[in-house]
């Protein structure tokens, strides 16, 4: 079977280094792109520098040129720039995997029409860990839907831009759909001054931004006498790279639809 063609975007950033050391390395996936703002310092450079060889992949800003030789584009970078590599991959059938957060309702409708003729894997988080955890908060909030306050903290570096983070989001989404409850209706994103009592239906959000911290989720359901906490911890992005991987080899056999890991993962 031939490798998977993987373009990355975002390749001199932080995840994007990631998934290049991750393609690099999986006998089943060849990188054949590298994507980057016109005007990165590494535009030019070979892509796998950073690991001390030679990968023979320069990094690129010419979107179309990189995706004319790619299966599948990877892309973890803003709401923006990942739309707008939405658009170069329907123009070359690029099948998409993209971990971007922070998307509004009108983006993400982008992303829905076009996935009636582009296969993409969509998700928040692309670990496999915290997509068991998903899982786990489901169970566990149906089994604590009554006399248990819930509440979502995560923690994350200090250059990230959104808050709270989409795993956070979607988390608090898992809780609220198990309890029959819409996210948007219960949610609370901050407290300050004279707040009042707790309401009884409302999901609670804390962000922390500091530091390198890859990512910190927890979800606390807090009752009389007891507390349950369920937790993840990254301790570098190489989950969120080796899920991403796993999600293209899922999308060989996919030529259209909007999916997301729990899809990749068989746990719908």
């Amino acid at each position: 079977m031939s490798p998977m063609r993987i373009a990355i975007a975002g390749a001199s950033g932080r995840m994007g280094r990631m998934l290049i050391e991750a393609t690099i390395r999986d006998d089943g996936a060849k990188l054949v792109a590298a994507l980057d703002r016109a005007d990165a310092p590494a535009v030019g450079e070979d892509a796998g520098a950073f690991l001390g060889s030679r990968c023979g992949v320069p990094i690129s800003s010419d979107v179309d040129a990189a995706l004319a030789g790619a299966d599948f584009l990877i892309d973890f970078t803003r709401p923006e720039a990942t739309l707008a590599h939405l658009d170069a991959c329907l123009r070359h059938g690029v099948k998409m995997i993209i971990g971007t957060t922070g998307f509004n309702d009108a983006q993400r409708e982008r992303l829905s029409d076009a996935s009636r003729s582009l296969a993409i894997v969509l998700a928040p988080n692309m670990a496999v860990g915290v997509n068991a955890v998903f899982r786990l908060l489901d169970m566990a909030a149906r089994i604590l839907n009554s006399g248990y306050d819930i509440e979502v903290i995560e923690a994350h570096h200090r250059m990230k831009v959104d808050a709270p983070s989409g795993t956070a989001l979607r988390m608090g989404e898992v809780v609220a759909g198990a309890l029959g409850r819409s996210l948007k209706d219960c949610a609370i994103y901050g407290r300050e001054g004279h707040t009042g009592e707790r309401e009884d239906s409302t999901i609670g959000f804390s962000t922390i931004r500091g530091g390198d911290i890859v990512g910190d989720h927890t979800v606390l359901f807090a009752g009389i006498g007891e507390r349950v906490e369920i937790t993840h911890k990254a301790a570098s992005r190489m989950p969120y790279a080796l899920g991403s991987l796993r999600a293209a080899r899922w999308l060989v056999a996919r030529e259209s639809g909007l999916y997301d890991m729990q899809d990749v993962l068989g746990l719908r």
